[in-house]
């Protein structure tokens, strides 16, 4: 009996890193769907008659069409060929199908856990929550997608910042559920205290940097300044007019969405930086291979961050840079999981 309930656990965990490695991966594909322009290829949302691709020509052709009457096409690809338009469908049907996945590859085995009666309820209320927000993706994907088909050529950047943040918290909910497993516990996340404040306020600056960069990459902000570490000639761009303090607040302007998204990246690093030194003076030995995770992750996300912009935005280096940043996430969320009390 304890050994079937050993290896019932044991399974739910493998479970939970398979579900991880998922996330991560449609994390990866959406990021490369948006860079390649692909997320207005299928305009419907099609939740079951989508599950097969195109099979025929006609049924390729009725895409295309479909296709044809968004601004997308009309503005930015009216010469757009059959053959590259299935690039951009294929991208865009392999993020569905990987969501559709991930989604019965989440509900199915946990009703198996429930009704084993051997899994710990709290945790199986977390995958409650996991998978309420899997559900909330697809609903806000669609929400996404629609903005995109009428008066736009793209979607809006602030449904893909929603978009993506669910996704970053999906998969930080999933990751700090498996440390709790593996180290036999139950801490709660969101644990306000003075000594938690310090990490936990990294995280949450993190996840703001996370909109800005949905910002900058839903506006194409990369493209207006490609230089590092000025923009253009001056620290502050020159095509920026700030007459009112609401002004500081236009994250349509794609100038000073950009100008935000590289200062809050400085602002992170010194932050780090700063718990470092904190870590490393106190002597604080148990943080001592979380934090130099969290700075190599740091050290990779600049180099990638300044080469991809001076790239003129590298479709490989940016993909990387977007990896980047969910291997940080994972890993800050790692240093606070052991830091917290």
């Amino acid at each position: 009996m304890i050994a079937h309930e050993k290896k019932l656990n044991n399974l739910f965990l493998y479970w939970l890193s398979i579900s991880l490695v998922l996330v991560f991966l449609i994390i990866i594909v959406g990021g490369l769907t948006r860079l390649t322009n692909s997320g207005l290829s299928i305009t419907q949302w099609e939740l079951f008659k989508g599950i097969l691709p195109p099979l025929n020509n006609s049924t390729w052709e009725r895409y295309f069409n479909l296709y044809k009457e968004i601004p997308q096409y009309k503005l930015l690809n009216n010469n757009m060929s059959l053959v590259e338009f299935k690039i951009i469908f294929y991208w865009e049907y392999f993020h569905r199908i990987l969501a559709r996945f991930i989604g019965l590859f989440f509900i199915i085995p946990l009703c198996f856990f429930y009704m084993s009666n051997k899994i710990n309820k709290k945790y199986l209320r977390i995958c409650n929550l996991v998978f309420f927000l899997i559900l909330l993706q697809g609903i806000v994907g669609w929400y996404m997608v629609k903005s995109g088909l009428i008066d736009d050529i793209t979607v809006s950047h602030y449904r893909l910042s929603l978009h993506l943040i669910i996704a970053f918290t999906i998969i930080s909910i999933i990751f700090w559920l498996i440390i709790n497993i593996i180290e036999k516990t139950l801490k709660k996340f969101f644990t306000f205290s003075q000594k938690n404040l310090f990490f936990l306020s990294l995280i949450i600056i993190i996840y703001i940097q996370i909109i800005l960069g949905a910002f900058v990459s839903g506006l194409d902000a990369g493209k207006i300044y490609q230089t590092w570490p000025m923009m253009g000639y001056t620290y502050f761009p020159k095509d920026i007019t700030i007459k009112t303090f609401v002004d500081f607040y236009n994250f349509n302007n794609h100038s000073l969405v950009q100008f935000y998204h590289r200062n809050l990246a400085y602002l992170i690093t010194i932050y780090i930086l700063t718990i470092s030194y904190y870590i490393f003076k106190n002597n604080l030995k148990k943080l001592y291979s979380p934090i130099k995770i969290v700075l190599f992750f740091l050290l990779l996300q600049i180099i990638l961050g300044i080469f991809t912009l001076i790239s003129g935005l590298n479709i490989f280096l940016a993909s990387a840079h977007q990896i980047s940043s969910v291997l940080m996430v994972l890993s800050v969320i790692n240093l606070y999981y052991f830091a917290a009390k």
